[in-house]
């Protein structure tokens, strides 16, 4: 298999929306569920254009097979006291996990991150996607706290993990 990345740019508005509405629905560990995304395409563009014009925001995708198999986004802080800190949203369709996507982003980012002087990185995580956490954990995230029933999944409530990474 044959994995790119990329910086996604608004022309990638259609394959992001698309990628995001397949991840709603083959798991649960996104935030929203099947049917609960109602940005369109000029909305992604949006996104995607906001991200590519701020100093410390990034979209990377990661194209497999011919299409977008995942993506991570970096969205920097936009005050003097926050911007160098960033918030990370990723996700990879299952067929693709296990085979070195997640951490080829993650290296991507961090390459990119110091570059640019960001020092902090954060994420939320849901406890019981142990994949996930372990991933985060293998590309130098800490876990730094909890946030008890901060999800209602499935009628069930979820725990997430606050996690974060600190450049020295």
């Amino acid at each position: 298999m044959n994995v790119t990345l990329r910086e996604l740019f608004p022309g990638d508005a259609a394959a992001l929306l698309n990628l995001q509405h397949r991840l709603d629905g083959e798991t649960s560990f996104m935030l929203l569920a099947p049917g609960e995304r109602q940005s369109g395409i000029p909305q992604v563009e949006d996104m995607i254009r906001d991200l590519d014009q701020a100093e410390n925001s990034l979209i990377l995708g990661a194209e497999a097979d011919g299409e977008l198999a995942g993506y991570l986004s970096v969205e920097g802080g936009g005050f003097s006291r926050n911007r160098h800190s960033a918030y990370i949203i990723t996700g990879i369709l299952k067929q693709y996990q296990g085979r070195g996507i997640g951490s080829a982003l993650f290296r991507e980012m961090d390459r990119w991150a110091k570059q640019c002087g960001l020092v902090r990185l954060e994420l939320t995580v849901m406890q019981h996607n142990e994949q996930a956490v372990a991933l985060y954990k293998r590309q130098g995230f800490e876990i730094e706290g909890l946030k008890p029933k901060s999800l209602l999944v499935d009628g069930q409530w979820v725990d997430e993990y606050y996690m974060g990474k600190v450049y020295s």
